[in-house]
């Protein structure tokens, strides 16, 4: 997934991310304001991480999200997920083709929600490292 910088969203037609955001979650209700900001965070993070402006494949984000989770809210990561509609990677996958189809990310040809499937168990991610 691409975006114009590591850190700031596509601006289509002079609107800006949080109204393109209005217009996605008055479409698809399954997950929170507060997960769509957090794939963006994560993106940016994965950029940073891969010393890479730009382009990250879906396996590369799902990989830069878990590690910047983890760092944010530790032993709670599976929770506040949970909390925002965010059960599995596929969930990743659908809130960042939910922006791709708003003009608020860009991806490539070779993109597809697709990408995102089975990615990780997010048991195995977010509560093994924590457990004794």
């Amino acid at each position: 997934m691409s975006n114009e910088t590591p850190t700031e969203p596509t601006r289509e037609q002079g609107r800006s991310f949080a109204e393109g955001l209005e217009e996605v979650l008055r479409e698809d209700r399954r997950y929170a304001r507060d997960a769509y900001y957090l794939v963006m965070e994560a993106l940016s993070f994965t950029c940073r991480d891969l010393d890479r402006e730009g382009h990250v494949s879906g396996r590369e984000l799902l990989d830069g999200l878990r590690k910047y989770v983890l760092n944010e809210y530790g032993p709670m990561a599976r929770t506040v997920l949970s909390e925002w509609g965010i059960e599995c990677c596929e969930d990743v996958g659908h809130i960042v083709f939910n922006l791709v189809n708003h003009s608020l990310l860009r991806k490539t040809e070779e993109d597809s929600v697709e990408d995102f499937a089975g990615g990780y168990d997010f048991g195995e991610a977010f509560e093994a490292p924590f457990e004794p």
